[in-house]
C-alpha cells in the first residue's frame, strides 16, 4: 500500500515538469538575430519547427535548432543576419 501511495505521490509531482514544453513560435512574430537585428516577419511554419520569412525578397527557411521562443513570445535565431543571407 505505501509503495503504491509513493508511486501516485511520484507521479503527480513529475506531472507538470513532464508537461512543460518550450513555446513555439507564431505565424506574424518578427524574428531577430543573434545580435537582435530584424530579419523579418515568420511568413510560415514547417512541420519540422523550422520558420520561413522572406529576407532579401526571397523565402529563407531558418533551422528549428536554431530558434529561441522567449516566455514573451519573441523569436530569435543564434544565426547572424550574414549567416541568414547565405541560406537563399
Amino acid at each position: 500500500m505505501r509503495l503504491t501511495i509513493a508511486i501516485a505521490t511520484l507521479a503527480l509531482i513529475a506531472t507538470p515538469v513532464l508537461a512543460q514544453t518550450a513555446p513555439a513560435p507564431k505565424r506574424g512574430a518578427t524574428l531577430r538575430d543573434a545580435n537582435m537585428t530584424r530579419l523579418g516577419t515568420i511568413d510560415r511554419i514547417n512541420s519540422d519547427g523550422s520558420v520561413q520569412i522572406i529576407f532579401n525578397s526571397k523565402f529563407v527557411t531558418i533551422p528549428a535548432s536554431s530558434l529561441v521562443v522567449a516566455p514573451d513570445a519573441a523569436v530569435s535565431t543564434s544565426l547572424t543576419k550574414s549567416e541568414v543571407a547565405k541560406l537563399h
